[in-house]
């Protein structure tokens, strides 16, 4: 590698990306941005200066220096001009496709032409947007144009948490190709996800039926294949949230774990970048900070949802029961908003979606059980002790 080349690598990484707060802050701009002017009809140009650029500059684009940023880029003079190419080491290494607030990304045009010239550009990482909502696709994906589609976030909808996936787009994530680790386990898990959603059809798959059926040999392969029809079932991988690079404060560790009425500061960042991220709902039940059945509820775009936990892996949400907080999250997001295009349940972080109420009627996210038991573990082993 050149000494320039090194030197650039360097400065990517450590100018890369802003502190957690500053993605944060800029969201909340532009969320109140899309707000006001959703309903004027805002063009292309102030699409980008108002709602596109903050974002990117929050991400840690510069997008004045034409190292990091070239507009209206072009691979040869005879190309149609791409709105943002995103440079690392010289090279593009992600395309930006703008179009005016409110228009119809879904639109499979759009997405074609731009993954189109992307392949022939040699560029993996494309993303489509009108300052709201962001698609992310792969553009070297061996699969039909639709299937390339990675995330679909909404800006304008909080409970969406934006920021968890715009950060794979941000310098320092991108030099460090985490968004491709991401992508092969996140493409592994759709092509299971379908052959489990094949097996278990309503026409069960006789190979399921046979298995089945040699677990249980008092039944008839009809009685297994009814059975197996009646049966329904939810696939649910958790998606994966971005650690971010920085984290602008840690609060210092507690020496016990506090009952849920007890102060706890809610959390500001969530995800695998935050320490507290391995304690389970078991662990929180264990700790004595949930006492069994527990009611949780969010407000979700002016309805108010409502669950109850009954076990580490039995959450009751419309009388239904659900193995995780994330899927009874999901599907009480969907019972709201209907159909999510490319899911068939939202992604949804289920620690920060649902709140309890503390004897005083405020509202916490159940991420500041979580990050109770936490610090209270990280005290007991630092001091050679074991938790109580």
């Amino acid at each position: 590698m050149r000494r320039e080349d090194a030197d650039l690598w360097g400065r990517a990484n450590r100018e890369g990306f802003g502190t957690v707060g500053e993605l944060e802050q800029a969201l909340v701009t532009v969320r109140d941005r899309i707000a006001r002017h959703q309903r004027e009809n805002i063009g292309e140009q102030d699409t980008k200066a108002a709602l596109i650029v903050p974002v990117l500059r929050a991400l840690g684009w510069d997008v004045e220096d034409l190292e990091d940023v070239k507009l209206e880029y072009r691979r040869r003079l005879s190309d149609n001009p791409v709105d943002y190419a995103l440079f690392l080491l010289r090279a593009p290494r992600l395309f930006i496709e703008a179009k005016a607030l409110g228009a119809h990304l879904d639109d499979g045009k759009w997405a074609s032409q731009i993954l189109a010239y992307a392949t022939v550009a040699g560029v993996e990482w494309v993303a489509l947007t009108d300052g709201n909502a962001w698609r992310i696709y792969n553009s070297h994906a061996a699969v039909p144009v639709e299937q390339k589609l990675f995330r679909v976030v909404h800006i304008a909808d909080p409970d969406e948490h934006a920021e968890e996936t715009l950060r794979l787009l941000s310098k320092a994530q991108m030099a460090d190709h985490l968004i491709d680790d991401l992508w092969k386990s996140d493409f592994v898990d759709r092509q299971v996800r379908d052959a489990l959603q094949h097996l278990f059809g309503p026409e069960p798959d006789p190979s399921l039926v046979r298995i089945v059926r040699a677990k249980t040999p008092a039944l008839t392969p009809a009685e297994v294949r009814k059975s197996l029809g009646r049966l329904r079932t939810t696939f649910d991988f958790p998606v994966v949230a971005v650690p971010a690079k920085r984290i602008e404060h840690q609060p210092e560790p507690r020496p016990t774990h506090p009952r849920p009425e007890e102060a706890v500061t809610e959390p500001k960042a969530t995800g695998s970048g935050t320490p507290w991220h391995g304690v389970s709902l078991a662990d929180v039940i264990a700790a004595g900070l949930i006492r069994m059945p527990f009611d949780i509820e969010h407000r979700y775009r002016g309805v108010e949802l409502r669950a109850r936990i009954e076990g580490p892996d039995r959450i009751v949400f419309a009388g239904e029961a659900y193995d995780s907080l994330s899927t009874a999250g999901g599907v009480a997001r969907k019972s709201v908003a209907g159909p999510f295009p490319g899911r068939d349940i939202p992604q949804t972080n289920g620690w920060t979606f649902w709140e309890y109420r503390r004897p005083d009627e405020s509202l916490h996210q159940l991420d500041s059980l979580r990050r109770a038991v936490h610090d209270g573990k990280v005290i007991n082993l630092a001091s050679g002790r074991r938790p109580a």
